[in-house]
């Protein structure tokens, strides 16, 4: 849509690229063209605005095959105005001089010339070809709309141009659509089954393996497994013989060490005794030697003492004697002399 200013009794009119704009005064053209700007009096100027830019126009119809199945049909049509002065003076792309506005709806009349011009090339194709045919050849209802549009007086005639028509989709009623998949699915089915079976039996064909290996491996644990008793019995044979043997090793050399040290003590004993008896031999010897030197020594004291008693008078002797009975008697405390007592003291003295 144009921009349209107002300035007094006067509006300015600024186009756009894509927009072809006609600008008449009494029958005769005043401007014309793309991206057109200028001033115009609303009371007496004609405004056309056709636009020149491509545009998609997307198509849904219905269609019935040769074996009478409805499929629905998606399309899309890409079209431009190639000469927009021949479409303005033959469709309504009038403006408003006052708002800018386009009073008509042309482009709606170009979709519906374009949506019938596709069509029914399309829906002559597939009324002669079976479903199953017009759901994956495509291709030729797409050459058949393009080929039918680009020939067409009509559109020449409104100054309109086909870019491309593609056809995006050709689809079946969804209970026909089912039912065309279900063989298909089925296929699938079967194939995924067998893929299925074909995987267990590879299972369970590794599984066989699996136990092979795994009874293969029993046995070989439990051969080297008997090669180990067999071995830890060996080994515990070999390590009791070495242990008698060192035990006895061991024991015959505790024994000669015994030997050798009761044979020491043996002879260490003898010499202990023969040192022991000779120094009681000497020690008796000595001993003896000592008891006559003191025998002899009181002997002789003796005799000497005797022969100084010999010569000494009697009353002496009695006096000595005294002393020596007197060294012998008790302490005495107290005494008390009796005429018994004195008398026969005095009889002793006498004997």
């Amino acid at each position: 849509m144009a921009d349209v200013t107002r300035r007094l009794f006067l509006r300015h009119l600024r186009g756009a690229p894509t927009t072809w704009i006609r600008h008449s005064v009494r029958g005769s053209v005043r401007h014309e063209g793309v991206g057109q700007s200028f001033w115009y009096r609303p009371l007496v100027g004609v405004l056309s605005e056709v636009p020149v830019d491509d545009r998609e126009l997307p198509l849904l119809f219905h269609a019935r095959t040769s074996d009478f199945a409805d499929v629905t049909v998606q399309a899309t049509v890409t079209y431009r105005i190639a000469d927009p002065a021949l479409a303005a003076s033959r469709l309504d792309f009038s403006v408003d001089p006052y708002k800018g506005v386009a009073r008509g709806r042309p482009l709606d009349q170009v979709a519906t010339l374009l949506a019938e011009l596709a069509q029914q090339p399309a829906l002559d194709l597939l009324a002669r070809v079976p479903l199953a045919e017009a759901l994956t050849d495509i291709a030729a209802v797409r050459e058949a709309v393009s080929a039918a549009l680009r020939d067409e007086a009509r559109l020449t005639d409104v100054g309109v141009s086909v870019v491309s028509a593609r056809v995006v989709a050709v689809r079946p009623e969804p209970e026909m659509e089912r039912a065309l998949q279900t063989p298909t699915r089925e296929t699938v089915q079967v194939e995924a089954d067998r893929a299925t079976y074909a995987r267990r039996a590879q299972a369970v064909e590794q599984e066989r393996a699996i136990a092979e290996n795994e009874l293969q491996n029993k046995i070989e644990l439990a051969r080297r497994e008997q090669q180990l008793v067999e071995q830890h019995g060996a080994n515990s044979r070999r390590k009791v013989e070495l242990e008698a043997a060192a035990e006895l090793a061991v024991a015959q050399g505790r024994a000669e060490r015994e030997k050798v040290a009761n044979a020491a003590a043996a002879e260490r004993a003898r010499v202990l005794a023969g040192a022991e008896a000779e120094k009681e031999r000497t020690l008796a010897g000595a001993k003896a030697d000592g008891v006559r030197v003191v025998g002899l020594a009181e002997a002789e004291a003796e005799a000497a003492r005797l022969a100084a008693y010999r010569d000494l008078p009697p009353e002496v002797l009695h006096a000595l004697a005294l002393r020596e009975v007197a060294g012998q008697l008790p302490e005495i405390g107290q005494l008390t002399v009796t005429p018994d007592v004195l008398t026969g003291l005095l009889a002793r003295l006498s004997r």
